[in-house]
């Protein structure tokens, strides 16, 4: 398999050791619900201090292989030097997902692109480990669908990674988190029939947002008295909706929305074969992962787990918003303190 240098590589000027590539896959690629992938690669980043033990981090769909960096890392708030996965003491591992927008093979605009399991991203990020020649990933952090692949390679691969870490990611989806999704999709679909799919990425977006966030975020933030225009009343959410989503369609493609949305609904794995030991954070006000699924998984893994709960008024997004009580969990949870 052959990989190709796609970004600055080496050190950074902070001594940080850095990989970028794009690895081929295994030909042909068959994909966990029976199609072939022609021409399968995945793009990720490698960085962090040489020989260092690898930290996975994965995060929502629109995350992405860049983690750390201030003001583009997607998680630069957990994962860096002296926080969460430590950036002192690891390598951290970030990946374009199969059927993203970035450099992995996804959908071109106005394309179809094969049903994509978690299992597939589990099985691309097996192939990166043996790419690298590690014996083992030192843990996998996933929040939202990286929880899921986070799961999805601990029942398959169980003795390729130490621990795990999810958050607000269960075995399954709930019934009504897929309700939601399957409207926000359909929204889209219909946009792209009718050549214009950013504009319903930006309304599938605004819808989704008001299921990341929890009912008391809004009331503290949106609570104001509407305003009347040429054009009817407008409420003060609607301006932080509408906005999201014209900032959500600058970064990522309708087609690629459509693939990992899908993707997600279409999760289940068997928790009572995961053997490895693994930590799960639940957020109380999570709409989309209600805490109750995720303390029942917790109960149901076949090897040892802790639950942690947290409270906070960002629901789905505390993973992105609560970089301080996360630091200090996931620090203990890959083990280099008590």
């Amino acid at each position: 398999m052959l990989a190709e240098r796609i970004d600055s590589s080496g050190l950074t000027p902070g001594g940080t050791q850095v990989r970028d590539e794009v690895l081929a896959l295994s030909t042909p690629h068959r994909l966990y619900f029976g199609d072939e992938l022609a021409d399968a690669h995945v793009a990720f980043r490698l960085e962090g201090p040489a020989n260092a033990p690898v930290v996975v981090a994965l995060g929502g769909i629109s995350a992405h292989r860049k983690v750390t960096e201030p003001g583009v890392g997607w998680w630069s708030g957990v994962a860096g030097a002296g926080l969460g996965i430590d950036t002192q003491r690891y390598r951290v591992l970030g990946i374009d997902y199969i059927g993203s927008g970035g450099a992995s093979s996804g959908p071109a605009i106005g394309t179809q692109f094969p049903p994509i399991s978690a299992f597939d991203q589990a099985n691309a990020l097996h192939e990166i480990l043996l790419h690298l020649g590690l014996e083992s990933f030192h843990a996998i952090v996933g929040a939202s669908y990286g929880g899921m692949v986070a799961l999805c390679f601990a029942a398959r691969f169980p003795l390729l990674v130490n621990r795990i870490v999810v958050l607000s990611a269960s075995d399954k989806a709930h019934p009504l988190s897929t309700a939601w999704r399957s409207v926000q999709r359909q929204i889209v679909r219909e946009a792209i029939a009718r050549g214009d799919g950013a504009a319903g990425l930006k309304l599938a977006r605004a819808l989704a947002m008001a299921t990341y966030r929890s009912s008391t975020e809004f009331v503290l933030r949106f609570s104001g008295a509407p305003v009347r225009g040429a054009d009817g009343f407008r409420f003060p959410v609607e301006e932080y909706l509408f906005a999201r989503g014209d900032d959500y369609v600058q970064k990522y493609r309708a087609e690629s929305f459509l693939c990992l949305s899908e993707s997600i609904d279409l999760h289940a794995v068997d928790a009572t074969l995961i053997d490895t030991p693994a930590t799960f954070i639940a957020v109380r006000e999570d709409q989309l992962v209600p805490f109750d699924d995720m303390e029942s998984l917790a109960k149901r893994l076949k090897g040892a787990s802790q639950l942690v709960a947290m409270n906070s008024i960002f629901g789905h997004d505390a993973f992105l918003k609560e970089s301080a009580a996360l630091t200090s969990i996931i620090t203990c949870a890959l083990g280099s303190r008590t």
